[in-house]
């Protein structure tokens, strides 16, 4: 029997150092005239890194660093652990929102979109027959493994979440949202959803509730899910709004409520950057035709004209040139 309990609380220190272990330089020289030291989430790491890349092809002197995480994990090194970052790019423009503004930030460019899918190997267990209509059920096939980040460190995690409630309504399956979270044993949530993906090329799961770009990063086979429970589409947002979850909050022991929506990244420069100049370059590179083409290439679709939340009014002249 499979048991199943939700990660109720993050140990920040303890995460911070298991998954915040990925630093990426390019380059390191003697003549180096800046950096920009950029916290991410983990689904953005590839098109980030290949952001990166490019940006040194024009500022080939500057050291770019890179750290992938949970989005909340991301939010809390710069809250609870004092890091500081002069980017923060969550996968939810909530997290920002919710946990950086306004004392640690005071702006959020919505900037990406991306839905949800299911990951599988070729040979996973009934890898032949499961699609976007009978997923549910090989997943609660005896000896079937799936997993999922967790909620309170890593937006993927509660949105899997959502979707599973989704599922139950567009289906018209009572209790299948149970069903789903009391066969997904423990050890098969993690901290971001890219954490799982060793697990399930090694065998130890069969599917994954990942995001579609990743799946298409790393040329993995996956269940396209229908739009209605994807959280991919704004013609379904009033449909997502009737899922929710509680997730831990600003302080210990109290909690957020998620509502269904549409998928948003959000990004953003933190008030006490240490180094501002070149992280408005950076930023500036992101949000422009070379950024937003790679993030296309990536299965990320940019969204533009730019909007966002917070203080308008705050943003460095040469980002509200291309808000404008």
């Amino acid at each position: 029997m499979k048991k199943m309990r939700f990660l109720k609380g993050t140990i920040l220190i303890l995460l911070a150092s298991i998954v915040c272990i990925g630093l990426i330089a390019f380059p390191s020289t003697a003549q180096n005239q800046g950096r920009v030291i950029i916290f991410h989430a983990g689904s953005l790491s590839i098109p980030f890194k290949q952001m990166a890349e490019a940006f040194n092809k024009k500022y080939p002197n500057v050291r770019v660093l890179r750290e992938a995480a949970g989005s909340r994990i991301c939010a809390r090194m710069i809250t609870d652990l004092k890091r500081r970052c002069d980017i923060m790019a969550s996968a939810d423009y909530s997290v920002i929102d919710s946990l950086l503004i306004p004392k640690y930030a005071s702006w959020d460019i919505h900037f990406a979109t991306n839905e949800m899918a299911i990951m599988y190997r070729p040979n996973s267990k009934y890898a032949k027959e499961i699609n976007g209509k009978n997923w549910y059920d090989i997943l609660l096939k005896k000896g079937v493994e799936y997993g999922h980040s967790d909620p309170n460190a890593d937006p993927a995690g509660y949105r899997s979440q959502l979707v599973w409630q989704l599922a139950e309504k567009f289906y018209k399956m009572p209790g299948l949202y149970k069903k789903l979270t009391a066969d997904c044993p423990l050890q098969n949530i993690r901290p971001k959803e890219t954490d799982l993906i060793p697990l399930l090329e090694a065998g130890q799961i069969d599917y994954l509730f990942i995001y579609k770009s990743v799946c298409e990063q790393h040329h993995m086979p996956f269940v396209a899910l229908p739009p209605q429970i994807s959280l991919g589409s704004p013609a379904y947002a009033d449909f997502y709004k009737q899922a929710r979850i509680k997730i831990s909050g600003k302080k210990p022991g109290t909690f957020i409520e998620k509502i269904g929506a549409p998928m948003v990244y959000g990004i953003t420069i933190p008030s006490n950057a240490p180094d501002p100049e070149w992280a408005v370059k950076f930023l500036a590179f992101v949000l422009g035709p070379r950024g937003r083409d790679i993030m296309e290439k990536n299965g990320q679709h940019a969204i533009y004209p730019i909007k966002l939340t917070g203080d308008a009014n705050q943003l460095p002249s040469a980002i509200k040139q291309l808000v404008k």
